[in-house]
């Protein structure tokens, strides 16, 4: 019984490292905000997001497997971080990332069940985990959006940005004239397979929210 106390206190002590480890995101594109969302706030926001799109649209999946694969598909960044898309590779990251959550769930006496919903999650081949990660996806997009009219951002002010110059963005940017936007269209193709993602994303690139 002590040993299920501690694991079970430690493991709450791990994940509180997620209230303060900041998303990566807005920093990158130097927002002007005195405060940024942190990993746990994305976590909740992404959960409260899935539900509104289950209900509103009708889904047709088990939502609270759902909600489990949101609670715990950042576990990783704990250990590894909140890593941009130019930090690592996919592939690197999963291996990063399998060997953090395998860390933090090692005195788990049901640790495979958790891993495995986390398989799930990353293989995308259930529709619970192409919801879940839709819905990942489309949680920064919006929060981007509302940073994006608080004017945080200033595409002629961004200094030590590492991806700014590059060509592929640099194309976006010049088509899309706001960060938001080009975030929107730099996902695009992960919703392509959801017609009620495209109408979400659509509806938030040209109206105000």
């Amino acid at each position: 019984m002590q040993n299920q106390i501690k694991t079970t206190i430690n493991y709450y002590k791990l994940c509180t490292k997620l209230k303060d480890t900041i998303r990566t995101g807005p920093i990158i594109w130097n927002a002007k905000r005195q405060r940024i969302e942190s990993v746990a706030e994305h976590i909740y926001g992404v959960q409260m997001l899935a539900l509104a799109i289950y209900y509103q649209f009708n889904y047709k999946l088990d939502i609270m497997k759902v909600i489990y694969m949101l609670a715990i598909h950042e576990l990783e960044e704990i250990e590894i971080g909140d890593l941009a898309f130019f930090e690592t590779t996919k592939e690197e990251k999963l291996i990063k990332g399998k060997e953090a959550t395998d860390y933090i769930l090692k005195d788990f006496l049901r640790k495979d069940e958790i891993t495995s919903l986390l398989n799930e999650y990353n293989e995308r081949k259930s529709e619970e985990a192409k919801f879940a990660y839709h819905c990942d996806k489309l949680e920064c997009d919006i929060q981007m959006k509302l940073y994006d009219q608080e004017g945080c951002f200033n595409l002629n002010d961004q200094p030590n940005n590492p991806i700014i110059n590059n060509p592929d963005i640099k194309q976006v940017l010049d088509n899309e004239k706001n960060i938001s936007n080009a975030w929107i269209e730099f996902d695009r193709d992960k919703f392509k397979d959801d017609i009620h993602f495209i109408q979400i994303i659509e509806y938030l690139k040209n109206n105000e929210i």
